[in-house]
């Protein structure tokens, strides 16, 4: 009985020595983001045994990195390769190095980064072209192409460049019209002093046209400099972002002041607007925007291809995909709806040329294409069984370690980016083994990403993780939900990370958001319900399965239609269908808003996967019937 109490005391000291080391990797982590040295220096002597030691060590000497020698630095980037934490301070010493001009070391320890960004880029910029490479200029012109606020380092970039003639007065044009095009009123204010006096926008005009672009658009009909043409369209742009035909009407007034080039690009970005808003007057506006000057670009060219097919217009969805650039044409996405307008010319055996290949690549196209020969899917079995002690040799990885025990302080960021870096250089036995070690420790998102590396061994039980599925069922079966629908959706939701926000503020599981959390509640007659409760598990599951029974109930019980009401609203879903039944792929593929495509598309593959994992095969819809047929207006 001693023996057995002491065993007991011996665990409660370690758990609790344990938990108090954690708690101290708090204190310490939070007196470095707001700058406490005295009390870091303190609690970072206490955790030097700790599995975050690394951690602490990177945030003493990041507040003492402008004092460091390059010895220390190099010694603490040396000793801890195997975390994150070297790359990033490395980052941050390459932006002390380039901002004093230590061009040599920078350049040397710039080689070795592994998480590049823009202001380190410009850096390295200017440390190419002061050492004279003749590639540099070519490279760093490219920089200059964009509607964003640049770093400061990319200043003197810029400089040398406009300097040497490398940009050019046009080209500050360009990026002006690029800034206003895109609403960046403010970066073409900045870059509007590299035009010569006199030759420069009319800042007081601008001002002007950005309060009320009507207005300044029926007053300002003489359009006498290229200020003048600039500043009109950025105004007419900005009315076309709301009202189609209050735009074309002011171009109407005002085109034949424009020299055709211009004339060909406001007719693209208006076609482009058309298109989204599946105006039948775009392909005939894609058509003016399109000539030897003036090509379309790769997103005006995608929605000509979607305009033409939402028409069922083949030929022109061809003849469209083909002006594509070749690398985009390969894409999965259009080489399947290349075989679709070659068959639509009934031109089936150049469509059952490219149908094969694409039928083999385990995506959304690639199922469509897959059932256009007469096959199904079919989850490849694991071609690869991970032992246990490969998963105990993974769990015991120093990194791996490291990212358990800040996913365990709920600390995701940090824990992603250790998890992440562990993780790289893993070959495919190695990255199932961490799949494994996520699912056990409940990190279900890591244990799908990680799956999904994967080159040539594959287990999609991993890739398609089904946690609380007795709870789910439960609580999908009085709502007669498809579970494996269900499953998809929450796959592309969460990830399954339960506790998880949106930045537009949905929650859990099923990422519901306040306002329709609160309604479902009170639809259901949920006696005391907070916000708060909304991400615990079972009460977000339940508010979410109500509301996607609802709004599948409201929509014609179609799972396309649903999905895309679950991401961005019912009245948005209502709003995409057309004048005539439609195939729920092309309405997938036609969907204005980028991220609600993407969205039902992968839910919609997700579900293929749930379906086969789940041993639904005997009563599984195919992805087609899925997609089925949306009813009109």
């Amino acid at each position: 009985m001693k023996r057995h109490l002491s065993g007991l005391l011996l665990l409660f000291y370690i758990g609790t020595t344990s938990a108090n080391l954690d708690n101290d990797f708090i204190t310490a982590r939070d007196a470095f983001y707001k700058g406490d040295t005295t009390r870091l220096a303190t609690y970072s002597s206490r955790l030097q045994t700790h599995v975050l030691a690394p951690f602490v060590n990177y945030y003493k000497l990041r507040h003492q990195l402008l004092n460091s020698n390059t010895e220390t630095i190099r010694s603490f980037i040396s000793q801890n390769k195997d975390s994150a934490v070297s790359d990033r301070l490395r980052s941050e010493w390459l932006k002390i190095l380039g901002k004093n001009q230590q061009w040599q070391l920078f350049s040397e320890q710039y080689q070795e980064l592994i998480d590049k960004n823009i202001e380190l880029l410009c850096y390295s910029m200017q440390q190419r072209l002061l050492s004279g490479d003749t590639s540099a200029p070519y490279h760093a012109r490219q920089l200059w192409f964009t509607e964003y606020s640049m770093p400061n380092s990319c200043t003197p970039v810029f400089e040398t460049l406009i300097a040497s003639r490398s940009i050019s007065e046009e080209d500050v044009w360009a990026r002006i019209r690029l800034s206003l095009e895109t609403g960046k009123t403010g970066v073409a204010i900045h870059i509007n002093h590299h035009l010569p006096e006199g030759q420069a926008l009319n800042l007081t005009r601008l001002k002007i046209s950005e309060a009320n672009p009507l207005r300044y658009l029926e007053q300002q009909t003489k359009l006498e400099t290229r200020s003048d043409r600039e500043i009109a369209l950025y105004a007419i742009q900005k009315l076309l972002l709301s009202d189609t035909n209050r735009a074309y009407a002011q171009w109407l007034k005002i085109r034949e002041q424009f020299p055709a080039t211009d004339q060909s690009y406001f007719y693209g970005k208006l076609a482009f607007r058309a298109a989204l808003r599946h105006d039948s007057r775009a392909l005939s506006w894609f058509t003016k925007a399109q000539n030897d000057k003036n090509k379309l670009t790769e997103e005006q060219l995608a929605w000509k291809a979607r305009a033409a097919l939402r028409e069922e217009n083949w030929e022109l969805l061809l003849e469209t995909i083909e002006s594509m650039p070749i690398l985009v044409q390969q894409s999965d996405i259009w080489r399947y709806w290349m075989a679709r307008a070659l068959q639509g010319q009934s031109r089936h055996e150049d469509a059952n040329a490219i149908f094969p290949l694409l039928s083999n690549e385990h995506t959304y196209y690639g199922q469509l294409a897959k059932e256009a020969l007469g096959a199904t899917l079919e989850v490849p079995s694991k071609s690869y069984e991970t032992n246990t002690e490969e998963i105990n040799t993974i769990q015991q990885v120093p990194g791996i370690q490291r990212a358990l025990t800040l996913f365990r302080l709920n600390l995701r960021i940090d824990a992603t980016r250790e998890w992440n870096w562990a993780i790289r250089h893993f070959d495919d036995a190695q990255l199932l083994a961490a799949a494994n070690v996520a699912y056990q420790h409940g990190i279900y998102d890591r244990a799908i990403n990680t799956a999904e590396k994967t080159v040539n061994y594959h287990d999609y039980n991993l890739r398609f993780v089904a946690p609380h599925r007795n709870q789910l069922q439960s609580i999908i079966r009085p709502h007669d939900l498809d579970e494996a629908w269900v499953y998809g959706l929450i796959r592309q939701e969460s990830r399954f990370i339960a506790g998880i926000s949106s930045s537009a503020g949905a929650m859990g599981l099923m990422q519901v958001m306040p306002a329709t959390a609160k309604w479902v509640a009170e639809q259901m007659g949920m006696k005391n319900y907070r916000q708060n409760l909304a991400v615990e598990i079972d009460t977000n599951l339940r508010l979410g399965a109500y509301y996607l029974k609802h709004v599948l109930t409201t929509l014609d019980n179609q799972p396309l239609l649903a999905s895309a009401a679950y991401n961005a609203g019912p009245g948005q879903a209502r709003r995409w269908r057309a004048t005539r039944p439609m195939e729920g792929a092309i309405y997938a593929e036609t969907i204005p808003y980028r991220e609600t495509r993407d969205y039902v598309k992968k839910v919609l593959d997700n579900s293929m996967y749930y379906a086969r994992i789940l041993k639904h095969d005997d009563k599984s819809p195919t992805l087609t019937q899925r997609l089925g047929v949306i009813a009109p207006k």
